[in-house]
């Protein structure tokens, strides 16, 4: 059995409870939807919980897990609603670290696609797991503090074969990592956070976009709380926006049952 969850955030409690209520066998599969860290009260309990369940466990990276290397290594300042600290004055941090930076940007099996928040229209699933392997590789090499100097950014905002360099692996994490609306020229939006049910005019959610080359199998994300949770034949998402007060998601792929637990408010949403 595989169980998919959506973003944890540190809410480590809760992701005990999920595990009790959702499924009594032990050897089950955890696929985990990005952002297993940061604004909930448990951070390093979360990361240590998560890489304790060993190869059961798959985690693709999300932009807050992306952000504790980014903060560890000085790139980034801690921001007021980071709940980091636990994680970078541990004992073990090298090896909390090290295991963060060595997670995919992207998962495939059995006819699913898992990534934190989004897929560029124009790649089907061969292309993306390509793409993914592309960053993964710098972020596991020995340059990887390098390349999270150069991360951030809103541009190149679309996707083009031809870009090449640090415009092309930032465009590739944005995509993976922020992404929740395009444009009619297929831009990506940073801005917008609105449900898909009321998008602002122009924008479409990246997964409604016309001639999407992953329609064909299901994609599972998380990342885009005030979604909440979206289930379609081809599309699981998975933020229920447990950090702010909502419910930890997990849906078990095989009969895509839904298991949820109630979470305490750790965030105020005004301040997300």
């Amino acid at each position: 059995m595989t169980l998919a969850i959506g973003d944890l955030q540190g809410c480590n409690a809760r992701l005990g409870a999920l595990l009790k209520r959702a499924d009594p066998w032990t050897d089950r599969r955890l696929w985990f939807a990005g952002d297993l860290v940061n604004r909930g009260p448990h951070s390093l309990e979360s990361l240590r919980r998560v890489m304790g369940f060993g190869n059961r466990a798959i985690a693709v990276l999300g932009n807050h897990d992306l952000h504790l290397l980014a903060t560890a290594v000085k790139v980034r300042k801690s921001h007021r609603s980071d709940t980091l600290d636990s994680i970078l004055t541990a004992p073990d941090r090298v090896e909390l670290l090290d295991w963060v930076r060595s997670r995919p940007l992207a998962h495939f099996d059995n006819g699913h696609l898992m990534v934190h928040a989004g897929v560029f229209p124009d790649w089907n699933v061969e292309q993306t797991l390509l793409l993914a392997g592309e960053v993964e590789k710098v972020l596991r090499g020995p340059h990887w503090v390098d390349f999270l100097s150069v991360m951030y950014g809103n541009t190149p905002d679309r996707w083009d074969e031809t870009l090449s360099g640090d415009d092309r692996l930032r465009a590739i994490v944005n995509a993976f990592t922020r992404m929740r609306y395009l444009d009619a020229k297929g831009r990506m939006n940073f801005s917008e956070k609105e449900s898909a049910d009321r998008p602002p005019a122009g924008l479409i959610p990246w997964f409604d976009a016309p001639g999407r080359r992953t329609a064909h199998v299901t994609v599972i994300f998380g990342h885009w709380s005030t979604l909440g949770l979206l289930m379609r034949p081809n599309l699981i998402g998975l933020d229920t926006g447990c950090v702010w007060g909502g419910a930890l998601t997990a849906v078990r792929l095989q009969d895509r049952e839904v298991f949820q637990v109630r979470c305490p408010r750790s965030r105020d949403p005004a301040a997300h």
